[in-house]
C-alpha cells in the first residue's frame, strides 16, 4: 500500500503523546517545533525528581504533562496522536481507537498499527525533505536522511534564504501570475544555487541581473547581503 504524503499544519492543533521515553522524547521536541496549541503528555513511570533533559520539555507552555496511562477519553478532540509508551498491547488499543475516531495516531513500536507514519526528514533552515520507505527499512531512511542533510545544506540553504527574500519583492511589482511563475523557475533552475554555494557574488549577481525584472535590480545587494 502506498502513503499519502503530507505536511501538517499543527498550528492551532491539540496534540497527545503517551510514553516519554527515549523515542517519546524525540517525538515531544519534533511536535513542540511545530507550535501546537496543546500537548498532553501522559506517562505513569516518568521517575522524579524529572530528568533535567525532560524537564526542559515539559516547562514549554503547549506542554500538559500528568503521571497516568492514556484513556479513551484523551483522544477526543485530538488532531494527533503519538503512541510511544513501552506497553506495544497499550499502543495498539490507543491506534484502534484513534482509528475507530478518525485521529491521526502513529505508535512508535509498530507503525503498521497506526494510520500514518512519520518520515525521516533532511532540514535546512524552511526547507524540509520527507523520507518514506513504507516501514520496509527504517535504517535506509535515516541513512539517505543524513546523505541529503548533507546535499542540501551544502547546496541549497543560500538560495532558499534568497528565494524566500525574492519572493516578496517580485509579487509586489503586481506582475501576473505566469510572469512570476517564470521569473521563481528561472532562478531555481539557474546556476544561481552554485554561485551562492560557491560565494562567487560576481555571478550571483550577473544571473539575478539577467533573471529580475529591471526594478529590481537596486535590491540585489539587499539579497546577496551575508550569503556571499
Amino acid at each position: 500500500m502506498r502513503h499519502y504524503p503530507v505536511f501538517l499544519d499543527l498550528g492551532q492543533a491539540r496534540c497527545l503523546l503517551a510514553g516519554l521515553g527515549g523515542v517519546g522524547r524525540r517525538k515531544l521536541a519534533t511536535l513542540l517545533e511545530c507550535a501546537p496549541a496543546e500537548v498532553l503528555v501522559l506517562d505513569p513511570g516518568l521517575p522524579a525528581p524529572v530528568p533535567e533533559e525532560i524537564a526542559t520539555l515539559l516547562t514549554h507552555p503547549a506542554v500538559i504533562f500528568e503521571r497516568r496511562v492514556a484513556t479513551d477519553a484523551d483522544i477526543e478532540g485530538r488532531l494527533l496522536v503519538i503512541a510511544a509508551t513501552a506497553d506495544r498491547a497499550a499502543n495498539a488499543r490507543l491506534a484502534a481507537v484513534c482509528r475507530t475516531r478518525n485521529v491521526l495516531c502513529n505508535v512508535v513500536d509498530d507503525p503498521t498499527a497506526g494510520n500514518f507514519l512519520v518520515p525521516a526528514t533532511a532540514t535546512v533552515g524552511d526547507l524540509t525533505v520527507a523520507i518514506s520507505t513504507a516501514g520496509a527499512s527504517p535504517a535506509l531512511a535515516r541513512a539517505l536522511r543524513q546523505d541529503l542533510q548533507d546535499y542540501l545544506g551544502l547546496r541549497y540553504e543560500s538560495l532558499l534564504t534568497a528565494m524566500a527574500r525574492l519572493r516578496p519583492l517580485v509579487l509586489a511589482l503586481g506582475q501576473t501570475t505566469e510572469r512570476n511563475t517564470e521569473t521563481f523557475r528561472g532562478l531555481v533552475e539557474s546556476p544561481l544555487a552554485a554561485a551562492l554555494a560557491n560565494k562567487d557574488r560576481a555571478q550571483a549577481q550577473a544571473i539575478l541581473t539577467s533573471l529580475l525584472p529591471d526594478a529590481l535590480h537596486p535590491r540585489i545587494n539587499e539579497v546577496l547581503h551575508g550569503l556571499v
